[in-house]
């Protein structure tokens, strides 16, 4: 793997056991995303609930992260 100008990975840059790897992350992060909202949903008390909220958040933005590798 090489970086392009300023430290950037594109994903020209990445062989295919790391676009493999790179898309299963993506895959796990969406499913994280998923479940966590639908636990959120589900919970009663008020901070278990913000927690899954934001924890689902914090999935869906490392999420949108990893894609960008896929973009570039």
């Amino acid at each position: 793997m090489r970086k392009a100008k300023k430290g950037m990975i594109k994903m020209a840059d990445l062989n295919q056991i790391e676009l493999q790897h790179l898309r299963h992350l993506i895959g796990a992060h969406e499913t994280a995303y998923q479940k966590l909202n639908a636990y959120s949903a589900q919970a009663v008390d008020p901070q278990i609930k913000q927690l899954f909220t934001k924890s689902a958040q914090d999935a869906l933005n490392t999420k949108q992260k990893l894609m960008t590798f896929l973009n570039n």
